[in-house]
C-alpha cells in the first residue's frame, strides 16, 4: 500500500507545476517560498540541538504558541523548527518576536522529499499536531530513530472511517507514533483501534492562551467608530456563509440602525467572492485592508488581513463562528469564549463537539440551524445579554504545564543518548 501511496504523490508532483499556479494565481502560495514544499531553498540551520513542530494551518500553529515560548527558555534547546502547509499560517508567524524559532513550509509527502527534510535539520524530537498524519514522513523519521510525538490529536468518526478504507497502512502508520495525547476522548478511542503504542491523556492544548506580549491594539481612530457603533463578529466563515450573514445584518438593521457586521473569513483569498456576494445585497463594505474610514452607511467591515481575529473580539459580546452551516465540521470556539462572547453556531461542529458541548453547559452557546433562526437567536443576544464571563485561564494553564514537562522529559532522554 505505501507504494501505491508514493505513486499518487509522484502523479502530484508531474502535476505540481500546473497545481503551483493555480494556487499562486488564487494567493494559496508564497510566490518566493513554495519552493521549500519540494525540500528546496530551506533556511540555514544554526548548529545544536533542534525541536520540530509541525502544525497545518492557523488554528494548529497558534494553539503551540504557548508551547514554544515555555520550551524557548530551555538552555539545552537551541533551535526550534516550526513547519506549516498554508500561507496564511505563515504570515501569522510573523506576527511572534520568537527567539529561537523559525518557519518553513513543510514538504510534499514523498520520499526523495522527506529524506533530504530530516538529513538537513536532523531534529531530536519530530512534534505532529493535531490530524497531521504524513505515512512517508512518518516512515522517515522512524527510519532515523527519532522520537514521534502527535499532540493535540484530533481523528473525528469521518477521518477514522477514510484510514480504516486501508486498515493495514493505516495501523502501520499510526503504529510509528511513540506518544499519542488525544485532544478528545472520542480520539482517544480511534487511536487504540489503530494500535497506537502509548497514549497519554493530557487535554487539549486550545484552551492555553497564545496571546502575544507584543500583541497591537487596533489603530486609535477604527476602535473609536468601532465603540460607536453595535458590532456583530462573523468570524472563521467559508462559502456561502457570508452571504447568510449579510441578510442577518439587513434583518438586524431594522432594530438596530447602529449595526455594524464585522466579517472575518476563514480564506482571505476569497475576499473578492465575498465582497461582490455582499454588494448584491446592497450592502456598504469597507475592506480592513483599505484602511478607510469607517463611515455611518457601512454595513460590513471585511477584515481582510492576518492575525487580527482578537483584536475584535475584545470589542464585541456576540459572534458566529462560521464553518459550521457547511459542513465542515465547525471553528474552534475556545478563543471567542475566552473573551466571553456569545457564540452562535449552525449545527456542524463535530470536529469540536465536546468543547462545544461544555460550552453549552456554561450558557456559552447558541444553535441555529437556518437563517431565520440566526436571525432572531442574533437579535436577541444583541438585545439582552452581555459578555458572559468564564475561565478558562486555569485549565488551560495546567496542560501547558503538562506538555512542557511531557517534552522537556523526552529531549533530555535524547540528549543522554548523544
Amino acid at each position: 500500500m505505501f507504494f501505491f501511496y508514493q505513486i499518487l504523490f509522484i502523479i502530484i508532483i508531474l502535476l505540481s507545476p500546473l497545481i503551483i499556479i493555480f494556487r499562486l494565481i488564487k494567493n494559496k502560495e508564497d510566490k518566493k517560498r513554495f519552493l521549500e514544499k519540494f525540500s528546496i531553498n530551506l533556511k540555514k540551520r544554526k548548529t545544536g540541538n533542534l525541536i520540530w513542530f509541525h502544525a497545518a494551518s492557523v488554528g494548529e500553529f497558534l494553539s503551540i504558541v504557548p508551547l514554544i515560548k515555555e520550551l524557548e527558555k530551555n538552555k539545552n534547546i537551541k533551535n526550534i523548527l516550526v513547519t506549516t502547509s498554508t500561507l496564511s499560517s505563515s504570515e501569522i508567524f510573523k506576527n511572534f518576536k520568537f527567539k529561537k524559532t523559525i518557519h518553513q513550509f513543510f514538504p510534499i509527502d514523498f520520499i526523495y522529499f522527506t529524506s533530504k527534510f530530516i538529513n538537513y535539520w536532523k531534529p531530536k524530537i519530530a512534534i505532529f499536531i493535531d490530524s497531521e498524519i504524513w505515512p512517508c514522513m512518518f516512515r522517515e523519521i522512524k527510519k532515523n530513530s527519532i522520537p514521534l510525538l502527535l499532540m493535540n490529536a484530533r481523528i473525528t468518526n469521518k477521518s477514522f472511517n477514510k484510514w480504516n478504507i486501508f486498515e493495514n497502512f493505516s495501523k502501520n502508520t499510526f503504529q510509528k507514533i511513540d506518544i499519542a495525547y488525544p485532544a478528545n476522548i472520542e480520539t482517544s478511542k480511534y487511536l487504540k483501534k489503530f494500535k497506537c503504542k502509548k497514549i497519554k491523556n493530557i487535554g487539549n492544548l486550545k484552551f492555553s492562551d497564545n496571546k502575544d506580549t507584543n500583541e497591537e491594539m487596533l489603530p486609535r481612530i477604527v476602535l473609536s467608530t468601532l465603540k460607536k457603533r453595535l458590532n456583530f463578529v462573523a468570524s472563521s466563515t467559508h462559502q456561502s456563509e457570508e452571504i447568510l450573514v449579510g441578510k442577518t445584518h439587513l434583518d438586524l438593521k431594522k432594530k438596530f440602525k447602529n449595526l455594524l457586521t464585522i466579517i472575518i473569513p476563514r480564506h482571505i483569498n476569497r475576499v473578492s467572492e465575498i465582497k461582490s456576494d455582499l454588494t448584491s445585497l446592497g450592502l456598504e463594505i469597507i475592506t480592513r485592508s483599505s484602511k478607510k474610514k469607517i463611515e455611518k452607511n457601512t454595513d460590513i467591515y471585511l477584515v481582510d488581513t492576518y492575525g487580527e481575529t482578537r483584536k475584535f473580539f475584545k470589542i464585541a459580546k456576540t459572534i458566529f463562528m462560521g464553518g459550521s452551516i457547511v459542513n465542515h465540521g465547525g471553528q474552534n470556539p475556545i478563543e471567542p469564549a475566552r473573551f466571553g462572547l456569545n457564540i452562535i453556531h449552525g449545527p456542524n461542529v463535530g470536529n469540536f463537539k465536546e468543547i462545544f458541548k461544555l460550552f453549552k453547559e456554561k450558557n456559552l452557546t447558541f444553535k441555529i440551524h437556518n437563517q431565520n433562526q440566526l436571525n432572531m437567536v442574533a437579535k436577541k443576544l444583541l438585545l439582552k445579554r452581555n459578555r458572559k464571563k468564564i475561565n478558562l485561564k486555569k485549565i488551560g494553564e495546567n496542560i501547558l504545564k503538562k506538555s512542557v514537562i511531557e517534552i522537556n522529559q523526552i529531549f533530555k532522554n535524547e540528549i543522554k543518548k548523544t
